[in-house]
């Protein structure tokens, strides 16, 4: 796995401090398309960002939101179709939603990934366009999903002159190229935690982590 060179990380450095914009204000798509693996993140992300990658972190981070897990059987009883269904799941949001007020957590700067594929190749630009879609992360407290609030309609991946023949070749084949698609931002407030169930699995826990994104990094492997 090859690793970012001093200079891209150089100069990423100098960009740390400040969320990435298009000049008015909204966070841009258009990010570069760096090589490396998920141990770089911490050089490549502002100080204080807590990364939420793997279960285990997530986990913690949810411990010092809510505590511990709801018991999802009670909240789920007799499924959908149980008359106290819904009305259990709307005191269970509210309910959280106060207790967890003024919690350090809170305000915490977050990095989720989302997954990320190569599409079409832009000339003009000298990039690829990105499709993305959530991970799903199975966890003590159930399933969780990251939700992103204002993530930019247009997102492109920048890859260096080198990088971007090669990848233009592997794409021309056919091949599938594959990214992560690393979003940082913190909690909105006011709708931090959704707990919900799971459409594929009957009764399993859904947690929604709602995220207004501050930038975009994309991470080829």
């Amino acid at each position: 796995m090859n690793a970012w060179s001093p200079a891209v990380v150089g100069l990423t450095g100098l960009l740390l401090a400040a969320p990435v914009t298009a000049g008015d204000g909204e966070v841009t798509g258009t990010r570069p398309l760096l090589r490396g693996d998920r141990e770089k993140l911490p050089a490549l992300l502002p100080s204080d960002t807590h990364l939420l990658l793997e279960a285990g972190a997530i986990e913690k981070f949810l411990d010092g939101l809510d505590g511990a897990p709801p018991d999802w059987a009670v909240v789920y009883g007799h499924g959908h179709h149980d008359p106290g269904h819904d009305e259990r799941l709307f005191n269970l949001n509210r309910e959280r939603d106060a207790k967890r007020e003024g919690k350090p957590a809170l305000q915490w700067r977050v990095a989720f990934a989302w997954y990320g594929d190569l599409s079409d190749f832009d000339p003009k630009a000298g990039g690829f366009r990105v499709t993305i879609g959530p991970k799903f992360t199975q966890t003590r407290w159930g399933v969780v999903r990251f939700k992103a609030d204002e993530l930019p309609g247009n997102l492109m991946a920048i890859p260096n002159p080198g990088l971007r023949e090669s990848l233009r070749r592997k794409f021309e084949k056919g091949e599938r190229i594959e990214i992560d698609v690393v979003m940082t931002g913190r909690l909105i407030p006011e709708e931090s935690l959704v707990y919900d169930f799971s459409h594929e699995e009957e009764g399993r826990g859904l947690i929604m982590p709602v995220v207004r994104i501050e930038r975009i990094d994309y991470l080829l492997p």
